[in-house]
């Protein structure tokens, strides 16, 4: 079976959207702390390089990675590594259900194309940035949630997820949930065009390597899809996190000077005027520590998993 043919063809859609719930739940709790750190290193503006940037910043200053991780564990504990967990974990379920469940459908959809179904490439583009836009929309005001959660400092802005979910309602309205969402949608279109395209090329290649014991090779395939298409849209997800966090509690996240943004195009221009290029890509170093053991557990999970839940049916069938 070719690269193209794989995620398409196998399994039920029931076995499908099982496999990629189990993958995203796995895969979530793995990368959350992470995570956290790359949100706050993200909403810091301050520069890393110039300690005059530092004067008159009501918060704490993050540098690196391990230090950042440090610091959560020393001033908040070690569960603030893991802040905005529960929301990221329904919506890592629901994403990875919703995701493998459209890219399937969709491959399947342009195979009755006949002589206009597209190579094999767009094709694999194509259902990944249906599949990625879909499972964003499904699940974007969780994203949100994750967010605000994970950029809480010592003092908590919202008590729990009942209650962040009824102060947004009641002091942003319906719009609150999804504050940023062109910005994921936009990043998120070409992430996983690029992400599935590059995977299924690879996947086969790696699948006969000798050297990637316990089909890993499904792993190194979604590490390197994961850090190519990660690096290529990496600005929008940096302003959809900036975005997220703005209405009434801008000013009362761990960082507290965050600018207003309105709009991914104002928020862009007014990065590169005050903060340059590289303003746009704060985090990115752990967001590809993030991105490559995220994408390897996923895809390598997926694959356990929807391989674990056929034999389960066969069996049952006997």
């Amino acid at each position: 079976m070719s690269g193209a043919e794989h995620l398409k063809d196998e399994g039920t859609k029931r076995q499908v959207v099982l496999a990629g719930g189990i993958a995203g739940l796995i895969s979530r709790f793995c990368i959350a702390p992470l995570d956290v750190v790359k949100i706050r290193l993200q909403l810091q503006i301050h520069s890393l390089s110039d300690p005059i940037s530092h004067q008159g910043v009501d918060g704490p200053v993050y540098k690196g990675t391990l230090s950042t991780m440090r610091a959560i564990v020393k001033q908040e504990g070690i569960t603030g590594l893991w802040k905005g967990n529960i929301p990221a974990e329904m919506m890592y379920v629901c994403y990875g259900a919703i995701q493998f469940t459209a890219y399937r459908g969709t491959t399947q959809a342009l195979a009755q194309l006949g002589p206009y179904r597209p190579p094999s490439s767009a094709e694999s583009f194509i259902s990944g940035a249906v599949a990625g836009g879909c499972a964003t929309g499904a699940t974007y005001p969780l994203d949100l949630l994750r967010t605000r959660f994970a950029a809480q400092g010592s003092d908590r802005v919202y008590g729990s997820l009942r209650a962040s979910v009824m102060d947004i309602a009641r002091q942003e309205g319906m719009p609150g949930f999804f504050r940023g969402c062109s910005a994921a949608i936009a990043q998120v279109v070409p992430y996983m065009g690029l992400f599935f395209t590059t995977y299924e090329a690879l996947r086969p290649a790696m699948a006969t390597w000798d050297v990637l014991p316990f089909g890993t090779g499904d792993a190194a395939a979604g590490v390197f899809a994961s850090v190519l298409a990660k690096t290529g849209v990496f600005p929008l997800d940096l302003v959809r996190k900036r975005l997220q966090v703005q209405g009434p509690t801008r000013t009362r996240y761990v960082h507290r000077n965050i600018p207003e943004y309105k709009g991914v195009i104002q928020s862009i221009a007014l990065i590169l005027r005050t903060q340059g290029v590289r303003g746009l890509y704060r985090g990115l170093t752990v967001s590809l520590l993030k991105a490559a053991p995220a994408s390897a557990v996923t895809m390598w999970t997926y694959e356990r998993a929807l391989s674990a839940l056929e034999k389960l049916e066969v069996a049952a069938a006997t």
